[in-house]
């Protein structure tokens, strides 16, 4: 993170001020991504910038701080050409003006080739302010080993997921991670959501919702689970508990998948699978979609050069590289096709819950919903709260700081 944070300070003139005038020829990128992945992807931009005639500079940005970092460069006309976006920054990044619509450049022309949810997540308003880079989603994360000497298959219901605990070792069968982004497969799979855009309605107080995170504390009171008292530590503990053995199941992403390999339960890669998360009912389970997304700074003396650079690192072949050396998701249909990217078993895997995966709102209040859910979905499972008072209350956070121009459904 220091380096990151060092890297943002010292970028801060990338790309050059906004203004008219010719292309430069220099793109700025500000990669977002973790120490396992920004090497490929700094590889990927290099081989992009010789093929297409202009040099790129790739900068790694601390994910926690990019936003942040991000807006206060670009406010004063400075900042990368190209920014890699979570998916749920872009709405408020064009919202404020910070990125340039593509609406009229090559990038919007044909989208046909992008799975439809990553690409919801580049609009605003009817007009395309990015292109979509990686997609993914939750899925249930196990040990083979563990599940096949215990004769459990992977759980479809959260009702047989406290079935299996008995075989399992209990509440040691199942980490459940306390983070807010972490109850959406109980919520979505309920049935529930946090917001109705199109109607302007706060709906995460819904009865449909209320279940969902009854469901979530349900199973830790049944002993089928277990969870961090602490919410700054859940991740952590989560990431220990799975790749130890200890935990036999967890939800997680793609993105999680490199770390575990690393652990001693998955000295034998083939030892991890995948499936759909559970449901209240067999094939009733849903998740999140996730990602990030590339755009283009406002203002930028680099624009058609940030749009060759963007076509390339988005292009079937670029994902396709990025899925077999990554195990990352393609946002490309035609990308699931190669040979390459059919070969990973990772991706393979995810490929229909990432194609299943439930729309988030796509507003730019979207990414301020998560900070009191957080709150709430920590307090139920910790048994301070109980389910309707504490969603109420995440409710009137909606309205009193995030969408005050909603009503409460």
């Amino acid at each position: 993170m220091a380096t990151g944070v060092a890297l943002v300070l010292t970028a801060c003139g990338g790309g050059g001020s906004s203004g008219s005038g010719s292309d430069s020829g220099e793109v700025t990128f500000w990669d977002t991504s973790g120490p396992n992945e920004s090497p490929v992807f700094t590889k990927i931009a290099n081989d992009c910038a010789s093929k297409g005639g202009y040099q790129v500079k790739t900068e790694t940005v601390a994910f926690d701080q990019a936003l942040n970092n991000y807006k206060t460069a670009a406010q004063g006309g400075q900042g990368p050409d190209v920014f890699r976006s979570e998916v749920a920054w872009v709405a408020q990044l064009a919202k404020n003006g910070l990125v340039a619509d593509l609406s009229d450049t090559d990038l919007a022309k044909d989208t046909s080739d992008f799975l439809d949810v990553p690409l919801g997540s580049t609009k605003y308003e009817g007009k395309s302010y990015g292109v979509p880079q990686v997609t993914d989603s939750l899925a249930l994360l196990y040990n083979k080993k563990k599940l096949a000497d215990a004769g459990v298959e992977p759980p479809k219901t959260w009702d047989e997921v406290k079935a299996a605990a008995a075989k399992l070792g209990g509440e040691k069968s199942f980490f459940l991670n306390n983070d807010a982004y972490y109850a959406l497969p109980f919520i979505y799979g309920a049935g529930g959501d946090l917001v109705d855009a199109s109607a302007k309605k706060i709906v995460v107080n819904s009865a449909d919702n209320v279940k969902a995170l009854q469901t979530a504390k349900g199973l830790l009171d049944a002993k089928a689970a277990t969870t961090a008292l602490d919410p700054t530590n859940s991740y952590a503990n989560m990431q220990a508990a799975f790749s130890s053995g200890d935990a036999a199941m967890v939800i997680n992403g793609p993105w999680a998948v490199a770390d575990y390999l690393k652990g001693t339960a998955f000295t034998d890669k083939a030892n991890l699978g995948i499936a759909p998360v559970p449901g209240d009912s067999a094939g009733k389970g849903s998740a999140p979609v996730g990602g990030h997304d590339y755009v283009i700074r406002q203002g930028t003396k680099a624009k058609q050069s940030s749009i060759k650079f963007i076509q390339c690192m988005s292009s079937a072949e670029s994902q396709a590289q990025v899925a077999k050396e990554l195990g990352l998701l393609p946002t490309r249909k035609s990308a699931y096709s190669n040979a390459d990217v059919k070969a990973n078993a990772v991706v393979s895997a995810f490929e229909p819950v990432a194609k299943a995966a439930h729309a988030r709102p796509w507003i730019p209040e979207g990414g301020q919903l998560f900070d009191p859910l957080k709150i709430a979905y920590a307090d139920v499972l910790a048994g301070k709260k109980e389910a309707k008072a504490a969603l109420d209350e995440v409710a009137k956070a909606y309205k009193d700081t995030v969408v005050p121009e909603y009503s409460i459904g």
